[in-house]
C-alpha cells in the first residue's frame, strides 16, 4: 500500500538531511504508527508522501503509484489529517466534506454517506449546516477527519490527530483507525501520544534524527515496553 525506498530529504537551507536513506512498507490491514522525539522528522516524511513536500532522493509509492511521476493517481489513494488540523472556515461542514469529496473524486453517495453515517459517528451531525469559523478546535479536527475519509482512500494518513479531542471522542477514534485498517486498508498514525500508538498500531517505526532506528512489530512483542525503548533511543535519563 505504502512503500518508501531509500528516501531522502535536505532542506536548501540545511547542510543537514532532514530524512536519511529511510525505507519502510505498511501494508493494507496494518495501522502504522511513526514515532519519534519532536524534530525527528515525522511530519518531514508524512508531508512528502502526501505529495505536499517535494524530495531529492529515494522513491515513495502509493498503491503502486509513485508520488513523484504519478502524483494524481497517488494522491487519490491518500486520506491526510495535517497536525495543524488547517480547513476552509468559510465554507460550512458539509460544504467542506462535499469540496474535499469532489478534489478526490467522490462519489455522490460518498459524499452522502459521510455527511449522515460518518458524522453521526463522530457526533459532529448538528453542526454541518454552520460555517467552520464557528467550530471549536475539537469539532474541527472532527470535521477534517471527516473530509480525509470521504473518498475512502486506501491509505489514511494522520498527523497528531488525537489533538484537541475530548476523551470520549479519542476513543472513538481509536477504535475507527482499528477498524478502518481491518477493512482492508493501511494507516500511517504519528502520534506523541505512546499510550495510543499502544493501543492502536500493529507496528511501529521508531525516527530519529532524520533516520530510521527499527520497526517493531507489535503483534508479535505483546509484550513490548513502548515507552522504555522510546527513552533508550532517545537517550532519556529519569530519576527515580
Amino acid at each position: 500500500m505504502l512503500t518508501l525506498e531509500h528516501y531522502y530529504k535536505q532542506y536548501s537551507k540545511n547542510k543537514f538531511y532532514s530524512a536519511k536513506d529511510i525505507s519502510f512498507t505498511v501494508e493494507p490491514g496494518v495501522v502504522c504508527g511513526l514515532v519519534g522525539s519532536n524534530g525527528a522528522g515525522k511530519s518531514t516524511i508524512i508531508k512528502s508522501l502526501t505529495g505536499v513536500l517535494p524530495f531529492g532522493k529515494g522513491k515513495i509509492t502509493i498503491c503502486g503509484y509513485d508520488i513523484v511521476t504519478q502524483p494524481e493517481q497517488a494522491k487519490r489513494c491518500v486520506g491526510y489529517v495535517p497536525d495543524d488540523h488547517s480547513v476552509y472556515e468559510k465554507l460550512t461542514g458539509r460544504e467542506y466534506i462535499n469540496y474535499m469529496g469532489s478534489l478526490f473524486g467522490a462519489t455522490k453517495e460518498q459524499k452522502e454517506k459521510t455527511a449522515t453515517e460518518l458524522a453521526d459517528y463522530f457526533e459532529i451531525t448538528n453542526a454541518l449546516d454552520r460555517q467552520i469559523a464557528t467550530y471549536s478546535h475539537g469539532m474541527r479536527q472532527k470535521i477534517c477527519l471527516l473530509g480525509s475519509l470521504v473518498h475512502n482512500p486506501s491509505l489514511w494518513v494522520l498527523d497528531e490527530p488525537m489533538v484537541g479531542l475530548d476523551p470520549q471522542t479519542m476513543a472513538k477514534l481509536q477504535k475507527f483507525i482499528k477498524n478502518y485498517a481491518d477493512d482492508s486498508h493501511a494507516v500511517l498514525f504519528s502520534s506523541h501520544n505512546l499510550d495510543t500508538v499502544k493501543k492502536v498500531c500493529d507496528e511501529v517505526v521508531f525516527i530519529k534524527h532524520g533516520q530510521l532506528v527499527e520497526t517493531v512489530d507489535l503483534k508479535e512483542n505483546k509484550n513490548f515496553d513502548l515507552e522504555k525503548r522510546f527513552m533508550e533511543i532517545n537517550e532519556v535519563k529519569i530519576d527515580a
